[in-house]
C-alpha cells in the first residue's frame, strides 16, 4: 500500500505540475463556452430573410398574413400577375411569388390544392414550412368560421386529456411532464458525464504507461516496485489529477453563477426597448419555475442518487482505466492502440444511446439488462436512477460491477506484468491470452 501512495502521489504531481494541466484547467470552460457561442452565431449567420410578393385573389389573406423577421410578404394586384412572372427572374430582393387562387363555395380545399409559390432561387426548408403554416393557420380559422365555431370554443376542443395516474405499489402518482423532463435531463447529465469522464481519463492513464513504457523509466521503476502496484498508482493517480480538475471546474461554474445572477438585475436596464422589455422578463415567473424543479430534484432521493452516482462512478472508471492500462502496456505505440480502443469504446456507447430508451421505460427489459451487464451498467444504472430502481436491482448491480472490476484489475495486471517490458514484439490476441492464463 505504501508504495502504491508513491505512485500515486507521484504521478499526480507529475500531472497537475505540467502547464498543459493549469492552461487545459483553466481555459476549458471559456473554450466550451465559446463554442457554444460559435455553434449559436453559424446557426444564426445561417439564417435568412426571404420576402414574397402575394396574389391573393381568395381576398382571404390580406391583412391576415403577418410579417416577420424570416419572411415578409408584399400583396400586389392580381392584374400584375402575368408581367411578375415574367419578370420574375431579373428581380433582386424578391424571392418568390405565391399565387393563391380564388375561392369558390367556401371551398378551401381547392385554395389549398391550387395555392402555388413560384421562387427565383434555392430557399431553405424552414422558410418553405413557415410560409405553408401560415397559409394552413388562416385557413383554418375560415373553415371554424364557415362552420359557426368560435375560437374560444375550438381552444377548448382542443384541450388536452390530462390523465391523472396512482402507483398502488408505492402510493405515488406518476411523474408530471416537468417531472419527467427534469428527470431525464438530470440522467443524461449523469451519463454523459461518466462516459466522458472514462473516456478521457481512461485514455490518459494508457498514454501514461505508454510514454514510460517508450522511454524504459518504467524498468528502473519495477526494480523497485510490483507491476501491480504500478498500476494501480498510475490509476488512482489519475483519478485525483480528474477530480482536481472537476473541483476547479465545479468551484468556476458557482462563482460565474453567482456573477451573472448579481448582474441580471443590472443589465436589466440597459435591455432595449426599456421598460416593455423588463415587463416582459418580469412576467415570465423564473423564480416560480425554478421553485418548482428545485422542488422536483428534492422529492428524489437524493442520497441514493449520490450514492449511486460516486460508486458507479468511481467501479466504472477503475473498470476501464484498468483496460486501458493493459492496453498500454501491450502496444509500443499509440497507432497499435486503436485496434484495442475499440474494446473499451463500443460496450460504453452501447451502454450510452441504449440508455436513451430508458427515458420512455425506465422498467423494461433493456434498461434492466444494460444496468445488470458490467460493460454498460456504469452509465446504464446512472441513467435510471432518477426514475427510480428497485433496490435489489441496485444491490445485484453494484455486486457484479465490484467483481468485474476485481477480475478486470487482475487480468490487467497480469497482462501489464509481462506486456510493461515487451519492446518491439506487436501483441496478438494468442499473445494476450498466453499472458493471462501464465
Amino acid at each position: 500500500m505504501r508504495n502504491i501512495f508513491l505512485i500515486t502521489k507521484r504521478e499526480y504531481l507529475t500531472q497537475v505540475k505540467k502547464k498543459s494541466f493549469v492552461l487545459l484547467t483553466l481555459l476549458a470552460p471559456v473554450l466550451m463556452i465559446g463554442f457554444a457561442a460559435l455553434i449559436a452565431f453559424m446557426f444564426k449567420a445561417n439564417e435568412s430573410s426571404s420576402t414574397f410578393n402575394v396574389v391573393d385573389k381568395s381576398g382571404l389573406f390580406v391583412g391576415n398574413l403577418k410579417n416577420t423577421n424570416q419572411v415578409k410578404y408584399v400583396f400586389v394586384p392580381a392584374v400584375n400577375e402575368k408581367s411578375l412572372v415574367a419578370t420574375l427572374k431579373d428581380m433582386d430582393g424578391i424571392e418568390g411569388l405565391l399565387i393563391i387562387p380564388e375561392l369558390n363555395n367556401q371551398n378551401y380545399d381547392e385554395v389549398q390544392k391550387g395555392s402555388q409559390l413560384l421562387i427565383n432561387k434555392k430557399i431553405g426548408f424552414d422558410t418553405k414550412l413557415k410560409v405553408s403554416n401560415d397559409l394552413s393557420k388562416i385557413i383554418r380559422k375560415e373553415k371554424i368560421k364557415t362552420l359557426g365555431i368560435s375560437e374560444d370554443q375550438m381552444k377548448n376542443l382542443d384541450e388536452s386529456f390530462e390523465l391523472n395516474t396512482q402507483n398502488v405499489v408505492d402510493n405515488k402518482s406518476s411523474d408530471s411532464d416537468l417531472s419527467f423532463g427534469v428527470k431525464s435531463i438530470l440522467a443524461m447529465i449523469m451519463m454523459y458525464a461518466v462516459f466522458m469522464f472514462i473516456i478521457i481519463y481512461g485514455v490518459r492513464v494508457m498514454r501514461s504507461v505508454l510514454e514510460e513504457k517508450n522511454n524504459r523509466v518504467v524498468e528502473i521503476i519495477i526494480s523497485s516496485v510490483k507491476p501491480f502496484e504500478l498500476m494501480m498508482g498510475k490509476i488512482l493517480g489519475v483519478t485525483l489529477v480528474a477530480l482536481t480538475q472537476f473541483s476547479i471546474w465545479i468551484t468556476m461554474s458557482v462563482i460565474g453563477a453567482l456573477f451573472l445572477n448579481t448582474g441580471f438585475s443590472a443589465l436589466k436596464d440597459q435591455i432595449p426597448g426599456g421598460e416593455k422589455s423588463t415587463e416582459m422578463i418580469e412576467k415570465f415567473d423564473l423564480q416560480q419555475t425554478a421553485g418548482e424543479v428545485s422542488h422536483i430534484l428534492l422529492d428524489m432521493n437524493v442520497p441514493l442518487i449520490i450514492g449511486v452516482f460516486i460508486i458507479f462512478f468511481l467501479l466504472g472508471y477503475i473498470f476501464y482505466s484498468s483496460m486501458y492500462a493493459a492496453i498500454g502496456s501491450a502496444v509500443d505505440n499509440e497507432t497499435e492502440t486503436q485496434q484495442f480502443t475499440m474494446f473499451a469504446i463500443i460496450p460504453l456507447m452501447l451502454g450510452m444511446y441504449g440508455s436513451f430508451t430508458i427515458m420512455k421505460n425506465p422498467e423494461g427489459p433493456l434498461g434492466f439488462w444494460l444496468s445488470m451487464i458490467p460493460f454498460t451498467s456504469p452509465v446504464a444504472m446512472i441513467a435510471r436512477i432518477p426514475f427510480g430502481v428497485p433496490a435489489w436491482q441496485i444491490a445485484l448491480s453494484v455486486s457484479l460491477l465490484l467483481l468485474s472490476t476485481v477480475l478486470m484489475i487482475f487480468l490487467a495486471g497480469k497482462v501489464y506484468r509481462v506486456g510493461i517490458l515487451m519492446y518491439g514484439n506487436k501483441a496478438t490476441a494468442k499473445e494476450l491470452w498466453k499472458w493471462i492464463t501464465s
